[in-house]
């Protein structure tokens, strides 16, 4: 009974931990961006600079504690850092919720997004499981002899931040943003078809004229009780509006694309229906300048021979993007959107898209930067 209670929480603590970091380490950049929401909170903005590298860290952690944990390997000491790692993660969690200030914990990435509370409960849960192995940790059995499980370890480390480290400068492997390849952004923006929106209840402040009588009463019981047919009661000040049940939202909800004036140029440019290259640098302070100029010069060949469509997108001031722009000799039109949307269009700065119709045709990492033939090709083979 003990020892089946034991393999029980092995297991699930095991796969659970492998589960959150693959899919963490899958987007490390995206992750280094929840961690700075956590170092602002905390006001120590001054770690911003270690986000990524401490990203790949904590989600290679992640697996490697999980999978020695399945193979009993040096099982006191992954006992002891799986405590310590969900105590920190239950504090983390709970003062999201508790303080409102961050409302995604990216427990599971953009692959299943948990509200706070959810986060928390979750981590109540593994906690529960740790604290059984923690106390039976001498019954944790390995599977294979010491110096196998030695060689197993050293495995899962090269492993796991080897592929945080080719995500980081390749790309996610599996794309859970909406912006990814094959995506109409345009569609994307719409709510599904059928979708319940929003639903919000109506509170009126009432004041009796004769009386001076005060009661609050929800839009519905306002109706229902034809409170509204008598004189003497009038509302006072402004109703205030309360979210009931929430509605299924589009999966894009805050993408402007703007001009240097703030006009919005979103049908415009993602309903072009030929060939458009988006360049994506959410800030230009931190672009990497020999990429961007290898992109400039692929911009130009493309301009020059196809009369492709090339845009920057920048959440850079107005200013700040025109010097760039002539610094660099950008050959390409210059638009403005939030930084948040931009973070997610492509986990690389500077990043590319390629969109036809509003469709993102395939985007890259700038150290995966196709040659001009590849495009060239491409264009010449539309219809």
């Amino acid at each position: 009974m003990k020892n089946g209670l034991i393999w029980f929480c092995r297991i699930a603590v095991g796969l659970l931990f492998i589960f959150s970091g693959l899919i963490k380490i899958n987007d490390p950049l995206g992750f280094s961006y929840k961690l700075e929401e956590y170092f602002e909170v905390f006001h120590i903005t001054f770690l911003d600079s270690f986000a990524v590298s401490m990203s790949i860290l904590l989600c290679a952690l992640e697996i490697i504690l999980g999978f020695c944990l399945l193979i009993g390997v040096r099982a006191k000491q992954v006992a002891w850092g799986l405590l310590l790692l969900i105590i920190f993660f239950a504090f983390l969690t709970f003062y999201s919720a508790f303080f409102k200030v961050v409302q995604t914990c990216g427990c599971f990435g953009d692959a299943i997004p948990l509200t706070p509370w959810q986060s928390f409960s979750k981590d109540l849960v593994l906690l529960l499981l740790i604290v059984v192995l923690f106390i039976n940790r001498a019954n944790i059995r390995p599977l294979f002899t010491a110096k196998t499980g030695d060689l197993l370890l050293k495995i899962s480390i090269v492993v796991s931040i080897g592929f945080g480290l080719y995500t980081y400068n390749f790309l996610p492997v599996i794309d859970f943003l909406p912006y990814k390849v094959g995506a109409n952004i345009l569609d994307e923006m719409k709510p599904p078809p059928g979708a319940r929106p929003d639903e919000f209840e109506l509170t009126y402040h009432l004041k009796n004229k004769k009386t001076g009588e005060t009661k609050d009463m929800s839009d519905k019981d306002y109706l229902k009780t034809n409170i509204w047919k008598d004189t003497n009661w009038e509302i006072t000040g402004n109703p205030e509006s309360k979210l009931i049940r929430k509605g299924i939202a589009p999966k894009i909800i805050d993408l402007a694309i703007q001009d240097a004036q703030g006009n919005n140029y979103n049908k415009e440019l993602l309903g072009n229906p030929y060939y458009s290259l988006v360049i994506v640098a959410y800030n230009l302070d931190k672009t990497n300048d020999d990429a961007i100029n290898r992109i400039n010069a692929l911009a130009y060949n493309l301009v020059q021979n196809f009369n492709i469509r090339t845009i920057l997108l920048t959440s850079n001031s107005v200013k700040d993007a025109e010097a760039f722009s002539k610094r660099h000799h950008l050959i390409s039109e210059i638009y403005y959107a939030d930084g948040v949307p931009l973070k997610s269009m492509v986990r690389s700065n500077p990043g590319i898209l390629l969109l036809k119709n509003g469709t993102i045709i395939n985007k890259w990492h700038f150290h995966s930067l196709p040659k001009y033939d590849y495009f060239a090709k491409l264009i010449q083979s539309q219809p």
